[in-house]
């Protein structure tokens, strides 16, 4: 039976998903050739974390000859929500005010950045 998806992602598998969600589906090798040296990643971990992923509810695979294609069953944009919805519950009583509020006191916005949320705001109206 498989796992239950999980709201979010641990910075392992994140680093991994962020190379499938880069490059489309890829076998273990790719998806190790394609991640940077440091930290390095031993093949055993790389193949355990897709698996776990898989089961999650993250990732497919399907046999390409002797290998197996790992794909992103779940879009980037999917994963940024439920992480965010977690983080809201979590930390905020599920109040976006309250999580706008303490980024706007606690981050330094440019004054561009700071223009596309008040249209952002606006539109959302």
């Amino acid at each position: 039976m498989a796992r239950k998806e999980s709201p979010t992602l641990t910075e392992s598998e994140l680093r991994l998903m962020n190379v499938l969600w880069d490059r489309g589906p890829s076998t273990v090798k790719d998806v190790l050739d394609a991640l940077p040296a440091e930290p390095p990643l031993a093949y055993t971990t790389l193949l355990t974390t897709l698996r776990i992923l898989e089961e999650k509810g993250y990732l497919d695979h399907e046999k390409d000859g002797r290998a197996f294609l790992y794909k992103p069953r779940v879009p980037r944009e999917q994963a940024r929500q439920s992480a965010l919805r977690h983080v809201l519950s979590r930390f905020f009583e599920n109040s976006a005010e309250q999580l706008v509020s303490n980024l706007l006191k606690s981050e330094k916005l440019s004054s561009a950045e700071m223009k596309r949320l008040r249209k952002l705001v606006e539109e959302a109206k």
